[in-house]
């Protein structure tokens, strides 16, 4: 495994992070494609096999059952300070006031809603999972710098918003002398680039750790164009991500297989490289629902694609509408 600082921090994660959405009791929340905790702890004991010490989780997957069964596997499998424990507060958790967003309410809630699932003390972690419109953003900052104040993040993180948002954050943390964000999460992937205009340079300027979700476009970058699974026939977020380009993206896949046959190498660990020599980034999420997906994305870490090959995949490529963001 490969390791790299989170940002210009000094904590050390590896090139590969796990995102744990898929982690969840079905029936528990709005994922039809969820594991159980069995086949969950399998995926998880093979990341940890493979070295991968960093997993990233939030407090609305599977109605917080992703957070429980996450923190049952990792606490039972290896010493907590061995593992860099990521969850998000955002989402709805209950109905009626107050159970959704970043007040300072909300947020002092749901940490400790979190740390409870996860059977932690603390997070090494905790991050906005979309930005708040209906929140002043010094509310926000400063329940999140007191949630580091009090012990119970070491770090804190934002996720996919317009980079304007994003640096005035940076700017009230600066001029307040509160805890600065380290890391972005957004939507980074071949068939979904809006990020390369403006958030990837700011990350890079500013030394911030880009950790993007969707690497391989919710599988589509990992498999022949077509190809059908129990997770796209359900997963209606993805059709939003990624409807009307449909043509660009079959291109796009098309070349990712082209590049993939002839190296000898998974689809995935194609687009996982791409995504991995970008500026500023750290450490993609990639979601397993299988231990061999792991194999698949490891071969990506040691994959260079040439000059040529990289012309070749962005080539199809047209501008669309930023998406992911609400």
């Amino acid at each position: 495994m490969q390791y790299t600082r989170l940002g210009t921090t000094g904590l050390e994660v590896s090139r590969i992070c796990v995102g744990c959405m898929q982690f969840g009791e079905p029936g528990r929340g709005t994922q039809k494609w969820t594991m159980g905790d069995e086949p969950s702890r399998a995926v998880i004991r093979a990341a940890l096999d493979a070295g991968i010490n960093f997993f990233d989780t939030a407090n609305v997957y599977s109605a917080g059952s992703s957070e429980e069964i996450t923190g049952r596997a990792l606490l039972d499998m290896v010493p907590r300070d061995q593992v860099v424990i990521a969850t998000k507060v955002h989402g709805r958790m209950r109905e009626g006031p107050n159970g959704a967003g970043q007040s300072r309410l909300a947020i002092m809630n749901e940490i400790d809603n979190s740390l409870r699932r996860l059977g932690t003390d603390y997070v090494d972690l905790y991050q906005i999972h979309r930005h708040d419109p209906h929140t002043p953003m010094r509310e926000t900052l400063e329940a999140l710098h007191d949630v580091v104040k009090a012990g119970k993040a070491r770090y804190i993180g934002a996720s996919s918003m317009w980079a304007w948002q994003f640096m005035k954050m940076l700017g009230l943390q600066r001029r307040n002398g509160w805890t600065r964000f380290v890391s972005m999460q957004n939507h980074l992937n071949l068939m979904h680039r809006e990020e390369e205009r403006e958030m990837l340079p700011l990350c890079a300027s500013e030394g911030i750790g880009v950790i993007p979700w969707s690497p391989y476009a919710r599988g589509r970058l990992a498999r022949p164009w077509g190809t059908v699974t129990a997770r796209t026939e359900v997963d209606q977020f993805a059709k939003t991500l990624y409807s009307g380009t449909e043509a660009t993206s079959k291109r796009i896949v098309d070349r990712v297989q082209r590049i993939a046959e002839k190296r000898g190498v998974p689809m995935a660990a194609v687009a996982l490289a791409w995504v991995l020599g970008k500026p500023a980034v750290s450490s993609p999420i990639l979601g397993f629902g299988d231990p061999q997906h792991i194999t698949d994305a490891l071969v990506g870490l040691d994959l260079h694609l040439t000059p040529a090959e990289i012309g070749r995949l962005e080539a199809p490529y047209r501008p669309q509408r930023p998406a992911g963001f609400d």
